[in-house]
């Protein structure tokens, strides 16, 4: 029988923090009592004789005994016993009590924690009170639940939306089929036509797939690469497809240095640029890119794509870079893609620590900033 993986990692249970606390309390308070009787001792009780006596007038005549020291501590010692016992009891019951009140909120993150691991995402702990540590590791977990919470959504999302997506093509390809099958008068070559159409989306998905994962992962060497040489490279590749679609293409900017992947970089910008081309006016459209080093501060690159085109809603703006979407629709036909554009653009700009900002234009289109760490001069 296959041995049981422990949730402790196999390590022999210990003590509790509690118990811990509640005897450095009372050993605090019993050095403190200790500490207490040897000033006593050393300022009070060493200065006694240990013999005296009490004389008449000319000094010749005992009267009377003074009390000495030996009969101080005989009187000392017992009554110290016991208030040293007492300080005992009081450090044991008073430190498990306040040990108990501080540690409280550990527990209720102990519980949290637990329903965390066993996938429970939605709760929060909410630690009521003024502000501390405990509150702040409280308001941090909450925090951490609810980007976690949101990364699963859009992860189950993101899987229910890629098998759509790559069952579409397949359940198109298996019609076409079954049509040529029970059909042998129908004109073939419009059949296999077809199928590379149904089959080139299919490996598009997959390969765009493939990026995002990679993406995601981190997993890429950098290197020094110019933004503004990639810009004019996506710009000369899609140039065909802009002149297809009446669309200009205004390329401007400087030397914009950062580190990273040229491979990934060039497919953001790409994606960037086909994005803007596509969903542009039907006629007399513009794309503009612009690389810079300067702006929104220094030791910032940004790169910017705007586009005209139809206008866009505040609300619709977030969903843009959820993949599959375009607003509230789902791509599928013509040079749309795949609709995992500017899902993989979010992906690679975060894998490089930058941010991607998208705004609507007053005048209708999109206007897309990807700011990047520049790259060390030295």
């Amino acid at each position: 029988m296959a041995a049981r993986t422990r949730a402790d990692g196999g390590r022999a249970p210990g003590t509790s923090v509690r118990l811990k606390l509640t005897l450095s309390y009372a050993g605090f308070l019993m050095l403190a009592g200790a500490l207490l009787l040897g000033a006593v001792w050393v300022f009070l009780l060493r200065y006694v004789p240990d013999r005296a006596l009490l004389l008449d007038a000319d000094g010749t005549t005992p009267t009377g005994v003074f009390p000495v020291r030996s009969d101080l501590l005989r009187v000392f010692a017992p009554r110290a016993a016991v208030v040293m016992g007492f300080l005992l009891v009081f450090g044991l019951l008073g430190g498990w009590l306040l040990a108990g009140r501080m540690l409280a909120p550990l527990t209720v993150l102990t519980r949290a924690t637990r329903r965390a691991a066993d996938g429970s995402l939605s709760h929060r702990i909410r630690l009521p009170g003024r502000n501390d540590e405990f509150r702040e590791l409280a308001d941090a977990f909450d925090t951490m639940l609810a980007r976690l919470e949101a990364h699963v959504a859009e992860q189950r999302r993101f899987a229910a939306n890629a098998s759509h997506e790559l069952r579409t093509p397949l359940a198109v390809s298996k019609a076409l089929l079954d049509v040529a099958r029970t059909d042998p008068d129908r004109d073939t070559g419009e059949v296999i036509d077809r199928l590379h159409a149904v089959n080139t989306r299919a490996i598009e998905l997959t390969e765009a797939l493939l990026l995002l994962g990679r993406a995601n992962q981190g997993t890429f060497a950098r290197e020094a690469v110019d933004l503004s040489l990639l810009a004019e490279e996506a710009a000369e590749t899609l140039l065909p497809l802009a002149e297809r679609r009446g669309v200009t293409v205004e390329t401007t900017g400087e030397v914009t240095p950062v580190n990273g992947s040229r491979a990934l970089l060039l497919q953001l910008t790409t994606n960037l640029l086909h994005n803007a081309i596509v969903h542009n006016l039907p006629a007399g459209g513009t794309v503009r890119i612009d690389t810079t080093a300067r702006e929104p501060e220094p030791g910032t690159t940004v790169l910017t794509v705007e586009n005209t085109g139809g206008l866009l809603t505040a609300e619709q703006v977030p969903r843009l870079t959820e993949p599959f979407q375009r607003g509230t629709e789902r791509l599928h036909a013509g040079d749309a893609g795949v609709g995992l554009g500017l899902a993989i653009v979010r992906t690679i700009t975060e894998a490089h620590d930058g941010t991607l900002t998208l705004e609507p234009r007053a005048q209708g289109g999109l206007r897309v900033t990807v700011a990047l760490p520049t790259a060390d001069a030295s």
